[in-house]
């Protein structure tokens, strides 16, 4: 099982989980809350099959990663994926993040800037801030997630059921574009996560990712579902794009959070044709395409 170390705690290695398949420029997927790189299956064969050599990891605390209980905020999860992609000595290569895991392509973009990255795309993202504050008044009351952090230390296993409703909204589209088999897969990814993981992630989903966004200087595409009741796209993807210069903005119309499995086509129609287009190409206004 491949994978590499990151770190320690205490007498053991945190290690994370990854596969490398393919040949071609380099895309890097990671994953979102709490499901682990499983979650790109509709992805990954696409992007095999256009040529491009595709790396998928889990995040610590997630998957076939280990599960310390440490390291839980955006600046070590940008370290793990540096340390992923330096071992892996990746060149010219695309990141790609859902949900959750854009916090990892905005900060490590912040932090470490462009060298050997070619692109970036932000689906369903949590960037750019969801926190209400004085100058953020668009955020979420903090309350709101002081309620997660309760119904998770409550009893996670049924919030993650909830959790998933809104994040396929079954009651819309279960049985068209998402089985219920699908819905208990990802639930099973869910409840094997750490359950320190669990919680200590919830502030991560409201870091203020904005001076990130605004060093990120390559061509970037923003995919978001106009029904997205995890993330709202007036709160995240539309704000995205607007911070990003340049960003080009897909919008999913009645997509909703996990657009990644139930649109899957539109995605990955939009990833590949972003995947095929060069810098120079890119340098032009922002698109609203539906």
């Amino acid at each position: 099982m491949p994978s590499i170390t990151v770190g320690k705690e205490n007498s053991g290695n945190i290690d994370l989980y990854y596969e490398d398949h393919g040949s071609g420029k380099p895309v890097v997927l990671i994953h979102g809350y709490p499901l682990s790189g499983a979650s790109w299956e509709k992805q990954v064969p696409v992007l095999l099959d256009a040529g491009h050599r595709v790396i998928t990891y889990d995040r610590r605390g997630f998957g076939k990663s280990s599960q310390p209980t440490t390291g839980y905020n955006c600046d070590t999860f940008a370290e793990d994926l540096h340390k992923l992609v330096t071992q892996l000595e990746l060149r010219d290569f695309t990141l790609v993040g859902f949900s959750m895991g854009c916090g990892e392509v905005a900060r490590y973009l912040g932090k470490y800037g462009s060298k050997g990255v070619s692109k970036a795309v932000i689906i369903s993202g949590v960037p750019p801030f969801l926190l209400k504050t004085p100058d953020n008044p668009e955020g979420v009351d903090g309350s709101v997630f002081e309620g997660i952090k309760k119904a998770i230390v409550a009893d996670r296993y049924a919030f993650f059921t909830d959790f998933f409703k809104n994040f396929y909204n079954t009651d819309l589209l279960l049985g068209k574009r998402v089985s219920e088999q699908a819905v208990q897969v990802s639930w099973n990814i869910a409840v094997g996560s750490s359950a320190a993981a669990s919680l200590a992630c919830v502030p991560t989903w409201h870091e203020d990712f904005r001076n990130d966004l605004s060093r990120v200087d390559v061509p970037t595409l923003v995919i978001h579902g106009d029904a997205d009741r995890i993330l709202p796209i007036a709160a995240s993807g539309l704000r995205t794009a607007k911070l990003i210069k340049g960003a080009r903005l897909l919008v999913v119309k009645d997509g909703p959070h996990c657009i990644i499995w139930t649109h899957a086509e539109q995605v990955n129609g939009g990833l590949l044709e972003f995947l095929g287009k060069d810098k120079e190409t890119l340098k032009q206004p922002k698109a609203h395409v539906r």
